[in-house]
């Protein structure tokens, strides 16, 4: 009788890599996992050109309504707007004011928040991303160049990416794992985050979060910096080392950490020994940590105030929140007023004040553009950028579907798109094909005749059969927008014929949903003439 081999063991790494498959299947399955995912793809994936940047950095942040208020209200908080400045009103001038690096990761966090609303498990979740949005912060206050703090903040927000993913859809795993690391156990054992993670999960958060960040298709440098250095904290000076923000982003959430479970009398000692532990290979000293600790706090409450973010008085999360302290505690100082005491508590536990909602009406938006726009054309402009914010701010004015700009070619006399925001813009903007000279006997289309007559035009239905027939064959066949709006560009010339520059396009998916006020046209109207003047000054610049 033949004898059955046994089954050979499962190695360590395949159980590691089934439980991983597992846990990924398991997020998605739940709708918004593989939404976040591309939205961080595409956002952190930005190369090439900064103009290129910028304009796909805005049109991708522009699909996502909710996030751009978001963002537009965090930007114009104190930390980020000098004072005495205009409030910014367009994502392309909050990218010249704070960078594109800064706006990338202000919106890779909000995009982290985005997803967190609405859940059942919302508290836990609230703590998670204060917690993480701490680690971020401080790491750049931590930094000693503008370069490196948006590297850090990166490095250490996305550090917390496994811990996210588990709070986010595997709410009772992590729940156990609090328990483990809380010292809540029936055993009363207190287990590191990687032992709890690993004995809930079979994986640690960090493996999880390196197997997810490598499918996002996170670069090297960024996955580098999700995992935690090995062995302890060198003794020499890390500068101008690649291995330096690794240990920032570990410094960092080790404070972060620290801070949500330090009572605050005793939180001025643990973070001096944070300090001694990671000074020499950081270069800091115990005073900048705890200066770092209190301008990190208040850029997190702002962000709270901004979000109307509420955080329940007395609780964990709240000790990040800068209700009470002047700046980082100190140690041995005594407890202090409550927060209700100082007037900073009200009778839900929630942090007020809170910051009203920013106007959404349409005649708003395009007033606060102009004036952004205003704002950048009396400073150094890239003429790119004064055109990249026209077009935002009449997609979401409108909430169009999308909005292209044409320029005229000198070589053939026509129009081109060259610039476009919204659903499928690049694509339909390569279409854009306008021509200005005829030759004679030839009908000009819909288009051409509305540019060389100079003529601001609303088509409410592009189906109608006296205008149907006058459009352009490649838009009849390969645009097919039900109802436009067009803007020509005329640039005035002394002692000679006036010029058509170029050409403003948008529109929307239904009939007769493109509606203008005369306040509304006068103001799209006043966003063309700024658009002028920009060529105008560019020209003479």
């Amino acid at each position: 009788m033949p004898v059955s081999s046994p089954t050979p063991p499962v190695s360590t790494e395949e159980e590691a890599h089934l439980t991983l498959e597992y846990l990924l299947r398991r997020m998605r399955f739940k709708s918004d996992f593989p939404a976040l995912g591309t939205s961080i793809t595409r956002i952190q994936a930005l190369s090439g050109s900064e103009s290129e940047s910028l304009h796909t950095l805005c049109d991708e942040i522009l699909k996502d309504v909710a996030l751009t208020q978001k963002l537009l209200r965090v930007v114009n908080t104190a930390h980020y707007r000098r004072a005495g400045t205009d409030p910014i009103s367009t994502i392309s001038r909050a990218v010249s004011l704070i960078g594109l690096a800064g706006v990338r990761n202000l919106a890779l966090s909000l995009m982290l928040l985005e997803h967190m609303e609405d859940k059942v498990h919302a508290q836990q979740l609230k703590v998670e991303f204060l917690r993480t949005v701490m680690a971020g912060t401080l790491a750049s206050e931590l930094s000693h160049q503008p370069r490196e703090a948006e590297e850090a903040f990166l490095g250490a927000l996305f550090r917390n990416l496994g811990r996210l993913l588990v709070a986010f859809y595997l709410p009772e795993d992590a729940e156990q794992i609090r328990v483990l690391t809380s010292g809540e156990a029936e055993s009363g054992e207190r287990l590191t985050d990687a032992q709890a993670s690993h004995k809930v999960l079979g994986v640690n958060h960090e493996q999880l979060a390196g197997h997810v960040g490598k499918s996002w298709g996170l670069p090297d440098g960024l996955l580098a910096c999700m995992r935690s250095p090995e062995g302890r904290v060198p003794t020499r000076s890390l500068a101008a080392r690649p291995e330096r923000l690794w240990w920032l982003a570990s410094m960092a959430n080790q404070m972060a950490q620290t801070m949500l479970d330090t009572e605050p009398v005793q939180l001025g000692d643990a973070l001096n020994d944070i300090a001694r532990t990671y000074g020499a290979a950081l270069d800091v000293t115990s005073g900048e940590v705890s200066q770092a600790a209190g301008r990190a706090r208040k850029r997190l409450t702002e962000l709270t105030q901004a979000l109307n973010l509420n955080v329940p008085a007395r609780s964990p999360g709240e000790r990040l929140l800068d209700t009470y302290y002047v700046d980082a505690p100190n140690s041995g100082q005594g407890e202090g007023p409550s927060p209700d005491a100082l007037g900073l508590g009200d009778d839900s536990g929630t942090l007020a004040p809170e910051l009203p909602p920013p106007a959404v009406d349409t005649a708003s938006i395009l007033s606060n553009g102009i004036q952004d726009i205003t704002n950048s054309l009396v400073e150094s402009f890239r003429l790119n950028d004064v055109l990249q914010m026209i077009l935002e701010t009449m997609l979401r004015a409108l909430h169009c579907r999308r909005v292209i700009f044409c320029l005229r070619d000198a070589r053939t006399g026509q129009l081109t798109g060259r610039l476009g925001l919204g659903e499928g813009a690049d694509a339909v903007s390569a279409l854009f094909k306008v021509p200005l000279v005829l030759r004679p006997g030839d009908t000009p289309d819909l288009f051409s005749a509305v540019c060389l007559k100079q003529v601001d035009t609303l088509i409410a239905d592009a189906s109608a059969p006296n205008i149907v027939n006058r459009l352009p064959t490649w838009f009849r066949d390969r645009v097919q927008a039900p109802t436009f709006l067009l803007l020509p560009l005329v640039m005035k010339r002394a002692g000679q014929p006036d010029m058509v520059l170029g050409l403003i396009y948008a529109d929307k998916g239904q009939v007769d949903s493109l509606q203008i006020s005369d306040k509304e046209l006068s103001l799209l109207r006043t966003l063309r003439n700024q658009a002028v003047m920009a060529f105008r000054q560019a020209a003479s610049g």
